[in-house]
C-alpha cells in the first residue's frame, strides 16, 4: 500500500520509509513561524531557561496582528518582542514597514519549500500546504518547544482527497471552491486530517488561490490543507526559494479516508452567511443584504491576484453611499506592485481606505471594527459572533470579486451582475 503526500513528508521528517494514521511520531521541524502574538512562546522559553533556539535561521516572526500598535498593551507587546529578538538572534525578523502578513511574507520571501514541516503560533499555517508542504498551527507552548528542540511530537492524520476537475469560470476564484467544500462537509467535516486537494482544475489555478484553499483548511477542522508540486509551485519558487527542495507526491496506490471529486465549472460565486464558514449559499441567491463595511486582504485574500480582482470590478466605479471599502495588501511587495500597476489609484477613486498590510480587523483588532448591528463582506476566513467586532454585528465571507461588487452595489451580489 503507497503513502499519501501528507505521509511521505511526516516519514521523511520521522526517519523511516512510513507511517501509518494516527501512529504518533517525532518529526524534525525544518522551520517554526511567528508574529506579535506569538510572543507569548518566547516567554516559554525563557520559563523553560533555554537560552538560544534549535536553528536561528530557521524561526520566521513578523508584525501583523496588532500593527501599528493600537493599544498601550499591543505596544507593551511589541517592545518585548523587539527585545526577544534580539536576545535569540533571530535572523528572519520582518518588523513594520519590512515585511507584512506571516502567511504572505515568508512564502514571498522564498523561506517555506516542498516536503518540508512548518509549525506555527497561528491555526492559518496551513497555507503553506499550498507549496506542498506539512504545515500545521499549534499553540505557544508547543511552539516554543519546537524553537527550542526542532523537533515536534504529534499523530500522524488520515488524509483525505478533495478533487475538482473541470474548468473555472470567470470570476470564479480559489475562495470559492474551499466555501464550496466547506459547505458540503462541515467545520468539522476534516477533523484533524489531511485535506489533499487535486484535479484539472486544481493544476489549472495560480499560486495565489492555492493559498487561499490551503488557508482555510482550518475551517474545516483539518490538521493540513496540501497541494502537490507542479510547474505553478516551481514556476512561483524559481529565484525565490532560498534551499534546495525535493519534491513528493502521493503515491497511486495511497489510501485515502475519503474521497470528494466535484466539477469546477458549476461553481458559481459563493458567500458563507453568518456565522460560520460553512454557511455557504450563491451570492446570487442572497436577497439585497445591506452591508457596512467590506474588507479586502487577509491571510487568504490579500495578494496581488485579489488585488487585481478588487481592481477589475472596482475601475470606473463608485463604493455605494454608506459603505466603507477597506483593502489590505498582504506585503510591502505586494502593496509596492499594486502601486506600479495603477491598482491603488483604483482604489482611491472608487473611494476605498487603503490600509499598511496588518491582518486588521480579520481577529477584531483594529483597523475597522463593527459596530453593534452593523454587517460586513469580508474576503477574511472566518465569521463567528463577534469575529470583527461587536458580537451582535454579522459578517459574511467571499471573493474578492464578490466583495468589491457589493461595496459598489452597497448589498450583496455576485459579481457577474456588476460587470
Amino acid at each position: 500500500m503507497g503513502l499519501t503526500l501528507t505521509e511521505k513528508i511526516l516519514a521523511k521528517a520521522a526517519g523511516t520509509d512510513r507511517v501509518e494514521p494516527g501512529e504518533i511520531i517525532n518529526a524534525r521541524v525544518d522551520a517554526v513561524i511567528g508574529h506579535d502574538i506569538s510572543t507569548a512562546a518566547f516567554r516559554e522559553l525563557v520559563k523553560m531557561k533555554v537560552t538560544k533556539v534549535f536553528d536561528r535561521n530557521k524561526v520566521f516572526f513578523t508584525v501583523d496582528h496588532f500593527a501599528p500598535s493600537p493599544s498601550l498593551d499591543a505596544a507593551a507587546q511589541l517592545k518585548d518582542l523587539y527585545a526577544f529578538i534580539d536576545q535569540y538572534e533571530i535572523k528572519n525578523w520582518f518588523e513594520l514597514g519590512r515585511g507584512g502578513i506571516c502567511h504572505a511574507i515568508f512564502p514571498e520571501q522564498g523561506l517555506i519549500t516542498p516536503s518540508t514541516v512548518v509549525l506555527g503560533a497561528d491555526s492559518h499555517t496551513c497555507t503553506y500546504g499550498a507549496l506542498g508542504t506539512f504545515a500545521t498551527g499549534m499553540g505557544v507552548t508547543d511552539i516554543a518547544s519546537a524553537m527550542a528542540l526542532g523537533e515536534v511530537w504529534l499523530k500522524v492524520p488520515a488524509s483525505m482527497k478533495i478533487e475538482f476537475d473541470g474548468v473555472v469560470g470567470d470570476m470564479i476564484t480559489g475562495k470559492d471552491l474551499i466555501l464550496h467544500v466547506i459547505g458540503n462537509i462541515g467545520v468539522d467535516g476534516a477533523l484533524y486530517q489531511a485535506m489533499e486537494f487535486c484535479g484539472s482544475a486544481i493544476r489549472g489555478l495560480p499560486i495565489d488561490d492555492r493559498f487561499t484553499i490551503c488557508n482555510m483548511a482550518i475551517e474545516a477542522g483539518a490538521k493540513n490543507g496540501i497541494i502537490a508540486v507542479d510547474h505553478v509551485t516551481t514556476d512561483y519558487l524559481l529565484n525565490r526559494a532560498k534551499e534546495s527542495y525535493q519534491s513528493l507526491a502521493s503515491d497511486d496506490t495511497a489510501q485515502y479516508d475519503r474521497n470528494f471529486r466535484w466539477d469546477a465549472s458549476a461553481i458559481t460565486p459563493l458567500v458563507a452567511q453568518p456565522d460560520s464558514p460553512a454557511n455557504v449559499a450563491p451570492a446570487a441567491d442572497l436577497q439585497k443584504i445591506r452591508v457596512n463595511q467590506v474588507v479586502i486582504g487577509s491571510c487568504t485574500n490579500g495578494r496581488i491576484t485579489d488585488m487585481r480582482a478588487a481592481a477589475r470590478i472596482l475601475k470606473g466605479q463608485k463604493v455605494a453611499r454608506g459603505v466603507r471599502l477597506l483593502i489590505f495588501p498582504a506585503t510591502q511587495e505586494i502593496y509596492l506592485q499594486a502601486m506600479r500597476e495603477g491598482l491603488i489609484e483604483t482604489f482611491v477613486e472608487a473611494g476605498a481606505v487603503i490600509s499598511p498590510p496588518i491582518c486588521g480587523p480579520c481577529l477584531g483588532a483594529h483597523m475597522g471594527l463593527l459596530a453593534a448591528g452593523e454587517v460586513a463582506i469580508s474576503t477574511t476566513n472566518r465569521n463567528f459572533v463577534g469575529r470583527m467586532g461587536h458580537r451582535d454585528s454579522r459578517v459574511y465571507l467571499s471573493s474578492p470579486f464578490t466583495a468589491a461588487a457589493s461595496a459598489v452595489a452597497g448589498y450583496i451580489v455576485s459579481p457577474r451582475e456588476v460587470c
